[in-house]
């Protein structure tokens, strides 16, 4: 008998937004399809006698309910009674999420763990941009000051991202070198991501969607007014776009090199028709909204894929 289990490695349930949260639209989904969704949060993994335990409950998702969400069982399940494993918690990519890796490293023949826990930890979300580079605009990694120093002198307006941030947070744009602040912020994120300003940032980004090396679908995310932040979480407003050729040409050539690199879903995101660096493969987002703007609902394919 096929196990009928997908496990769920997350976040705190009580802090998700039902109305954009990608991983409540994807089990939402697959309940329909009578599995069971396990939840668990990463500090509840654990090897135990040999076996990738963890502690969490089964659970029921209701868009129609305030509390969009029901426990039925709190359980310790043996992971690889699970037919898949979502690791949808967000980064940062810390050791803790390093060592989730590893732990479920151990059971990734066994059951079908998307994205694959040795494939998240060897693709940097923002180092593994370094490829494309050709793609982007003007891009250092460094925590050289005196480099940093030369880059905003060459192009006067630049942001400044944590290699292993997400969601739009620590996110600065300098037009004048400020050595302190800059000196902080090494001393708090290490290396450190430096990127020529795209002022077209204001008519918004693109997020698209890749499942299973395929082009899925995207759309655009505009700034709240005042703000130079697309993501969704910091105010920002998704609209229905296309992608350009350029754009999906590059798309593309992305979306082929993670299928080989084993990964199954990832979210890439574009400003004039540049890469900005962010290759999503952690936990990627927007799956929600898009179903909302445009009627597509790419939690379907996400599963048709998945069981393909």
């Amino acid at each position: 008998m096929t196990n009928k289990i997908i496990a769920i490695q997350g976040n705190d349930l009580s802090k998700l937004n039902p109305k954009t949260d990608t991983s409540v639209f994807l089990a939402n989904e697959i309940q329909g399809k009578k599995y069971k969704i396990f939840y668990y949060s990463p500090k509840n993994l654990s090897i135990l006698n040999s076996k990738v335990i963890a502690k969490g409950f089964f659970i029921k998702f209701n868009y129609e309910n305030k509390n969009f969400f029901k426990i039925l069982k709190r359980h310790t399940l043996d992971l690889t009674n699970c037919k898949f494993i979502l690791i949808r918690q967000d980064p940062p990519f810390n050791l803790e999420y390093i060592s989730t890796t590893y732990i479920l490293d151990r059971i990734k023949n066994k059951v079908k763990i998307v994205n694959n826990p040795t494939s998240i930890r060897n693709i940097s979300e923002k180092l593994y941009s370094a490829k494309y580079q050709k793609f982007m605009p003007s891009t250092i990694f460094t925590r050289d000051l005196s480099e940093i120093k030369n880059f905003i002198k060459k192009y006067k307006k630049i942001i400044l991202k944590p290699i292993h941030g997400f969601s739009g947070n620590d996110i600065h744009l300098l037009n004048k070198f400020n050595a302190k602040l800059i000196s902080k912020f090494i001393e708090k994120h290490d290396h450190i991501m430096c990127q020529k300003f795209l002022p077209k940032i204001s008519k918004g980004d693109k997020r698209v969607f890749i499942i299973n090396g395929k082009i899925c679908g995207a759309i655009s995310r505009v700034p709240k007014k005042g703000s130079f932040l697309s993501n969704m979480s910091k105010g920002a407003k998704p609209i229905n776009i296309k992608l350009t050729s350029i754009e999906n040409k590059i798309s593309k050539i992305i979306a082929k090199d993670l299928k080989k690199e084993n990964i199954f879903f990832a979210g890439i995101d574009f400003i004039d028709q540049k890469l900005n660096g962010d290759i999503n493969v952690t936990s990627p987002t927007g799956l929600k909204s898009f179903f909302d703007i445009s009627g597509k609902n790419l939690a379907k394919t996400f599963w048709k894929e998945l069981k393909a």
